[in-house]
């Protein structure tokens, strides 16, 4: 090649891709709205699932609580001649020690059983740990009853009704 000629550059045999003569890359607004409608659309039909997922977790979750806590009293009676704990104190009883004679005091001071739960379970309906015998009570998260040699327990509902499902 001689020193005095230049290189040239090629000339284009064709326009890049995505390109007109004249006009700048980007989306139009048609394209844009397509896709907008399109996420709208995938937005309506998965949101339904997560709310469910959400009730049923919470559903899965006051199951699991109510079979924990029915266990747990039975240990408890299991201990305790097959008596299950009273209502006054049955946290305390349940969160504490005891003596084998204890199952119907408030204030239990044996170091015998116990303590059969780290902390007083909370309702997963109303978040509250309390007991009440009453049919209605919005202050308790548990219906509780026991005799002698049996008990009854049941969550409540946010209103303070027993919730019989479980």
């Amino acid at each position: 090649m001689p020193p005095h000629a230049q290189l040239r550059p090629l000339p284009r045999l064709a326009p890049r891709l995505g390109r007109r003569a004249g006009r700048r890359c980007g989306f139009t607004l048609v394209e844009i709205l397509i896709v907008v409608v399109i996420l709208a659309i995938l937005a309506i039909v998965a949101v339904p699932h997560f709310a469910a997922a959400g009730e049923e977790s919470r559903q899965a979750a006051a199951q699991t609580t109510l079979q924990r806590l029915r266990r747990t009293i039975e240990v408890f009676k299991a201990e305790h001649d097959s008596t299950p704990p009273q209502v006054a104190g049955m946290w305390t009883l349940l969160t504490g020690q005891s003596d084998g004679t204890e199952a119907a005091v408030a204030n239990p001071v044996g170091t015998t059983f116990g303590p059969y739960l780290q902390t007083a379970p909370a309702n997963p309906w109303n978040n509250l740990t309390g007991v009440s015998t009453a049919n209605v009570d919005s202050s308790a998260g548990w219906y509780y009853s026991a005799t002698t040699t049996a008990y009854t327990i049941q969550m409540r509902n946010v209103d303070g009704t027993i919730n019989a499902s479980y």
